[in-house]
């Protein structure tokens, strides 16, 4: 049972009163936050006066951001220590009320920017020093502004942004609050409720009637609204579409990664390379059947653990310790950092009464990386810490190594530092095995990250851009289209090994990410790009890894291709995924091995 708060010893919590000692820090920002903005709108209509107002609008503006951005993390990071806390809950709101109020005080700055002449604002940049700092900033003004429509225009779609967000909003009520999955009895013969929450835990019984069950209920309900959720999907594809065609883009693909600045042949390379190698993939899959001992596979068979997990009782010392050794081919640097930040509180280690669950990376540009943990001693939760780590160490080398504009890096980059962190902790973990069923657990548990995240991903990113495209030609998608088209595709990445049924081919319904379109695909790039870079510092040493330092200094500098040459990468190849795929590979013939 979770415990109070105040019962948490405090080198368990995380030194929050670094931020401010007091809450009223914070509400005395928020407040100043609204006076600056208000004062910022004296720069609307100056900005094209000279380099030396823009360079002072662009200072005044990080100024309004960093303090904004501290007051307003101070106010979620202490709503998450406690959510039942009204003084906490009333803070929040106050910050998102601020942060609204300020970015509409501010609103006219980059529409104003983007009609500056570009010959004459790159003018600016040569001739005013002070500007080199904010170069790639002003370049993105100009690379985006061929994509920016009149000012007129720009404000019709403005007023369209409510709605705009009715499929997704409207998926969300439905999926998410009106859908009732029904119970079952659990592995113990207790009734349970079938929820999103609750779906995968279920999925992972040893019980294949618990598993059979929950997938049936889950699906039954999507099954029962289909036609309603195909006509909101097949809305948002058209809304992708249109909204691609009115900002001047050939195709909503090549809309969705402008962005980052990459082509679609980043896209479409990741789906080329691990179609090419599907058949390592049913090679896994075969390998579940064979040591879960079925005879006929089913889908709802491809998440349970085929081995058991080890019983082991790991203290937050001990995983510290265990994560240091872990991260030893980074460099002494490196660890001595994340030593300190155990020392010095960044993390919220355990669970409290009403604490925020699950885990994450925050804080700002004034502030130390702050992690929020629910630290249970179990291996995953080392994983946890060393995942969260990467991120947190991401965010200390960019704040230290870059001006804030500079800082926040983008999200094609966001997951490589967490999950090179983890590839090292396997890594270590697999040579130090104590025993073969050790290491052969380890080593399904990391082929495991690979399914869900290469190859899941990239099914449904495979998925996204045929609809889109499907779409483009003049083919509104139908419900049993969509089914089709995701059974086909199903069948294509799982193999001749498995079973399939006819609900699976409704399973795209209960993707959310769906409504973000053509953003799953990061998920599966940045694995592939981290696994690459932790291959390389494992086999060239040191060099390699500051290389990959000097990409976490870098920040936000440049665009994310950029970013990533530095760390030895280049995803505008097809060479990192094809390392990933490799390591895939290797991983599964000594699995193989191992179980003979």
């Amino acid at each position: 049972m979770a415990k109070d708060r105040k019962d948490t010893p405090i080198e368990y919590t995380w030194n929050i009163e670094a931020m401010y000692e007091m809450a009223s820090g914070c509400e005395k920002d928020l407040q100043a936050c609204l006076e600056l903005a208000e004062k910022y709108k004296e720069y609307q209509g100056s900005l094209d006066n000279g380099p030396k107002t823009l360079l002072a609008a662009l200072r005044d503006r990080d100024t309004i951001e960093r303090k904004l951005s501290k007051a307003a993390n101070y106010a979620f990071l202490r709503k998450c220590e406690d959510n039942r806390v009204a003084e906490f809950q009333a803070l929040s709101d106050r910050a998102m009320m601020t942060v609204g109020r300020v970015l509409e005080a501010t609103s006219f700055f980059e529409p104003e920017l983007a009609g500056i002449p570009e010959d004459k604002l790159r003018g600016w940049i040569e001739a005013e020093p002070g500007l080199a700092v904010y170069a790639h900033f002003l370049d993105e003004i100009v690379r985006k502004r061929a994509h920016i429509l009149s000012n007129e225009e720009e404000k019709l779609l403005a007023q369209l942004t409510e709605v705009s967000q009715v499929m997704d909003d409207t998926y969300t009520m439905l999926s998410d609050a009106d859908f009732k999955f029904g119970t079952i009895l659990d592995d113990k013969g207790e009734e349970v409720e079938v929820t999103h929450g609750s779906y995968i835990g279920l999925l992972n019984s040893k019980d294949r009637r618990v598993r059979r069950e929950a997938y049936e209920h889950m699906y039954a309900q999507y099954e029962a609204y289909r036609n309603t959720v195909a006509s909101l999907y097949s809305y948002s594809v058209k809304q992708d579409v249109a909204m691609a065609r009115i900002r001047k883009f050939g195709s909503s693909l090549e809309g969705a990664v402008f962005d980052d600045n990459v082509s679609t042949d980043v896209y479409n390379n990741l789906i080329d390379v691990v179609n090419a190698h599907l058949p390592a993939m049913h090679r896994y899959v075969a390998l579940r059947k064979k040591l879960l001992g079925l005879e006929d596979l089913a889908m709802y068979d491809i998440y349970v653990p085929v081995m058991d997990t080890p019983e082991e009782d790991i203290p937050y010392e001990t995983a510290q310790a265990i994560i240091d050794e872990a991260l030893t081919p980074l460099g002494a640097e490196y660890r001595q950092i994340v030593r300190d930040a155990f020392a010095s509180r960044w993390a919220d280690v355990y669970e409290n009464e009403g604490k925020t669950s699950g885990a994450f990376s925050a804080g700002c540009y004034d502030s130390i990386p702050y992690i929020l943990l629910n630290y249970n001693n179990k291996l995953d939760d080392v994983f946890t810490v060393i995942h969260e780590m990467g991120h947190s160490m991401q965010t200390w080398y960019s704040n230290h190594n870059q001006e804030p504009v500079n800082a926040e890096y983008p999200i094609f980059t966001a997951e490589v530092a967490s999950t090179v962190n983890e590839s090292l902790l396997y890594r270590h973990l697999i040579a130090n095995a104590k025993d073969d069923l050790q290491k052969a657990y380890l080593i399904n548990q990391y082929l495991d990250g690979f399914k869900g995240t290469i190859f899941r991903q990239t099914q449904f990113a495979e998925f996204e851009r045929d609809v889109h495209a499907a779409m483009e030609a003049g083919d509104m998608p139908t419900c049993d289209s969509l089914c089709e088209l995701y059974g086909q595709l199903n069948a294509k990445y799982y193999g001749p090994d498995v079973n399939y049924d006819d609900h699976i081919a409704i399973e795209w319904a209960r993707i959310p990410h769906f409504y973000n379109a053509f953003y799953v695909y990061k998920y599966a790039t940045g694995y592939s790009a981290a696994t690459a870079i932790s291959k390389k510092i494992l086999e060239e040493g040191q060099p390699a890894a500051d290389n990959y330092i000097k990409f976490l200094k870098s920040g936000g500098c440049d665009y994310p291709i950029e970013l990533l040459k530095l760390a030895g990468v280049d995803m505008s190849t097809t060479e990192p995924i094809e390392a990933a795929m490799a390591t895939f590979e290797e991983l599964l013939d000594e699995l193989e091995r191992l179980i003979g």
